[in-house]
């Protein structure tokens, strides 16, 4: 049998993601290479790996036996390569982290420095929304997660990245009371801001659009299609540009905080480890030297 490494990585993408078309997406491929890498490694089994009913992909309990092998081989080699460079004297390992949406804007310049002086670490970073990265961190998949306010349901410590500055925001000032809100999809916290305050302020009658990202809900905003509450954080340049306007309402901005969290009781990783005694050393210089604008914003 002839079949690569590259063959079997791409076939556990492939059971992992469901779908062909989502495992070229997550392993930056086409679709066309995905499926002959695919076909090349079914030529190498009498017995099929997967088969195709109504269009759907199913995965045998062959071809499923096939990927968790094919998984252990790469986490294997993964290791490998982490022990060459540690005996390098180099710190090695992945650091996992999962952030709600708006934390794309923050977390970044939280990590950079670390990542250049280490750079035997590999990231994995998740941008979902608040819910998922909870569940996450309950089933224990990642090292750290990003939110705005802490969960109820998990004993959780912490450490304060930024302050977090919601306004109600619109293309202009025009027609207000009677334009649609926008909002993120269920999950995300700044929807349940938002409906928190129209229902407190308006008794939540207005009528709504609701969209699936902050980019989106800002691209909403520009075009005219209604009014949101959005993170100050994400919207520097169309205010500068004069294509977004914060609109002053009474009790806004809402505040909170962006913030590190893990479980309380998780021992972490020797790279997870690394990374909480770098925030906690440079937190400071990183706040001053990429959110000055942000700090100084009445």
């Amino acid at each position: 049998m002839n079949y690569t490494l590259h063959q079997l990585r791409i076939f556990a993408h492939v059971v992992q993601a469901g779908s062909i078309t989502k495992a070229a997406r997550a392993l930056h491929m086409t679709q066309p290479a995905v499926s002959i890498q695919l076909r090349n490694l079914q030529s190498q089994f009498d017995v099929p790996l997967v088969q195709v009913i109504g269009k759907r992909l199913h995965v045998t309990d062959f071809g499923r036996e096939v990927a968790e092998m094919a998984t252990g081989v790469m986490n294997e080699i993964e290791a490998i390569n982490y022990k060459a460079l540690a005996y390098k004297g180099m710190l090695t390992g992945k650091l996992r982290i999962a952030t709600a949406s708006t934390g794309k804007y923050v977390i970044p310049y939280f990590l950079s420095g670390f990542l250049s002086r280490h750079t035997g670490i590999d990231l994995v970073l998740e941008v979902t929304n608040k819910d998922n990265v909870i569940e996450s961190l309950r089933k224990n998949e990642i090292d750290f997660g990003v939110v705005s306010i802490l969960p109820d349901e998990l004993d959780l410590e912490e450490e304060i990245l930024l302050k977090n500055k919601l306004y109600f925001v619109g293309g202009n000032s025009e027609r207000i009371g009677s334009m649609p809100l926008i909002y993120r999809e269920k999950g995300s916290l700044t929807r349940l801001f938002m409906e928190e305050y129209f229902q407190k302020t308006e008794g939540g009658n207005r009528k709504r659009i609701e969209l699936t990202s902050n980019e989106a809900v800002k691209q909403a905003v520009i075009a005219g299609l209604g009014y949101s509450i959005l993170p100050l954080i994400g919207m520097r340049n169309e205010l500068i540009k004069r294509e977004i306007h914060i609109i002053p309402l009474a009790e806004l901005p809402i505040q909170t905080d962006w913030r590190l969290i893990w479980l309380e009781k998780k021992k972490l990783s020797q790279v997870a480890q690394a990374y909480l005694e770098f925030l906690k050393t440079e937190k400071k210089r990183i706040l001053n030297n990429h959110f000055h604008w942000y700090l100084e914003f009445e």
